[in-house]
């Protein structure tokens, strides 16, 4: 006589829901970066790719349970489904673990004082003391930068390590002179397809120029530390390249030793004669 075993309705569903999760979790995130869905949008259809994810980990666990228990068919569909379930909710892990690790900011700038201006329509909410102080904290690199340096040299510089980040400029005002001032707008794109104004500001004095940015989102309601590890790592990545630029810069010619030699030994001064 034949036996028939059966494969767990809990295997098959487990993985028809992590095959499920995983286009729910991946296709947004390209269509959020191509700005063909909003970000509330964005953010509902992530909430369900997240909930289908954890009801696929939740079948798996369960299905795992019964084909112990039952002898059933199903080990492999159960397993399929709990590592589909499990690396669609990797990204909301890591967004989670980020969430808790920096502070919710509304912007992150070098210069509280004299904020650089925005192109985007977007109200930011002024930064209070206790959360200014938490910024520095959390970023301590993000303050403004002096090299001697002119403007123009730099504003040059400035805008090819904008360029090489692949930021979408939307305004390039160059400083007409070493003394004036120059800024560039841009907008950055995240890893998950949420946007950031960014403006450098290059500022001309007497000394050489001084450096202002700022970053703030222009959606979502935390930043998850995008706006502070930015503005770090570009000027970070500007003081490298400003050191290479100095000493690579050719030295001035030494000025010659006018000094009048002493007269040989053995021969007289003429002053003596």
């Amino acid at each position: 006589m034949r036996i028939l075993i059966r494969t767990s309705k809990w295997a098959i569903w487990a993985r028809r829901f992590g095959s499920l999760a995983l286009p729910l979790t991946i296709i947004p995130v390209l269509l959020h970066r191509e700005q063909l869905i909003t970000s509330s949008d964005f953010a509902v259809i992530e909430a369900v790719a997240a909930g289908v994810a954890a009801l696929a980990i939740f079948l798996a666990l369960g299905a795992f349970g019964r084909l112990w228990m039952t002898g059933d068919q199903g080990w492999s569909k159960a397993g399929w489904g709990l590592f589909f379930g499990i690396v669609c909710l990797l990204p909301f892990a890591y967004l989670g673990y980020e969430a808790m690790r920096y502070p919710m900011v509304n912007e992150v700038t070098t210069d509280i004082a004299d904020p650089l201006p925005l192109l985007s329509p977007v109200r930011v909410a002024p930064t209070s003391a206790p959360l200014r102080a938490e910024i520095a904290a959390t970023f301590p690199n993000v303050q403004a930068r002096t090299y001697p340096i002119d403007a123009t040299e730099m504003f040059a510089i400035v805008d090819d390590l904008v360029e090489a980040r692949g930021w979408d400029v939307r305004t390039r005002r160059a400083p007409p002179t070493a003394l004036d001032i120059g800024q560039i707008n841009a907008i950055a794109v995240t890893l998950f397809g949420w946007r950031d104004e960014v403006a450098i500001r290059v500022t001309g004095t007497a000394q050489g120029s001084v450096i202002d940015m700022r970053s703030v989102p222009l959606g979502g309601f935390h930043d998850f530390g995008e706006n502070g590890k930015r503005i770090e790592e570009f000027l970070l990545a500007l003081d490298q390249k400003i050191t290479l630029t100095l000493r690579d810069a050719p030295q001035a010619p030494a000025a010659p030793d006018t000094e009048t030699p002493p007269p040989p030994e053995g021969e007289p001064d003429d002053d003596a004669e």
